[in-house]
């Protein structure tokens, strides 16, 4: 009888043990898991790196990106990484997609305000700047004082309709106020010819 307790007791036991054992096991497999999908990363500060070497630095840290994004900064290299969503230090968890704003390889092109033949030197300067352009010194020609001739873009001729780089030198081609009769007259009155001059075979003689 007594030994018939013995082993009932230790049968319980050895129940009880591998069940509290198959518990502990069940437990720490539970908690190693569940560490796993919460594991949490740094975001690396990336901006101003090549996408290139942006990648890479992402790829290590268990993290994905997408470029979302572009945009054009002239003092900022090409395909470089603009911004990034979430920002550098926040924490993450692996796996987490980054979205990124890459700078453009090349600047985008603009139509040119249609101010040629049309505008005076003040309202095309407003509408040539508006548009985000620069200008360089003008070019004077012949013609009606501060009226806007033509619009040149590394010295070619632009048309109506044409696209140039985004904050590229225009020149606009301005009057002198002088015109062509103007010129004539003060070519005359420089050679000193005036109306009491006349010519007597081929030579100038005053009246």
């Amino acid at each position: 009888m007594k030994v018939r307790s013995i082993r009932l007791v230790l049968s319980h036991l050895l129940a009880m043990g591998l069940l509290l054992f198959l518990l502990i096991m069940g437990v720490m497999f539970w908690l190693n898991r569940y560490t796993h999908q919460k594991e949490v990363v740094v975001v690396p500060e990336i901006k101003g790196m090549p996408l290139s070497f942006a990648e890479r630095y992402l790829h290590v840290k268990g993290l994905e990106y997408v470029i979302a994004d572009s945009n054009y900064i002239n003092r900022q290299l090409p395909g470089s990484v603009l911004e990034c969503t979430p920002s550098a230090g926040q924490m993450v968890k692996k796996g987490r997609t980054i979205y990124l704003t890459i700078n453009k390889e090349c600047a985008p092109e603009f139509l040119v305000p249609d101010v040629a033949d049309n505008s005076s030197l003040r309202q095309a300067e407003a509408k040539i700047l508006a548009a985000g352009f620069k200008l360089t010194e003008h070019e004077l020609i012949d013609g009606e004082k501060d009226w806007v001739y033509d619009v040149k873009y590394n010295g070619r001729l632009l048309a109506r309709g044409d696209k140039v780089p985004v904050e590229a030198a225009l020149t606009l081609v301005v009057g002198n106020g002088l015109t062509k009769n103007h010129s004539i007259i003060n070519w005359m009155e420089e050679d000193g010819d005036t109306d009491d001059d006349y010519y007597e075979n081929g030579t100038k003689r005053h009246r």
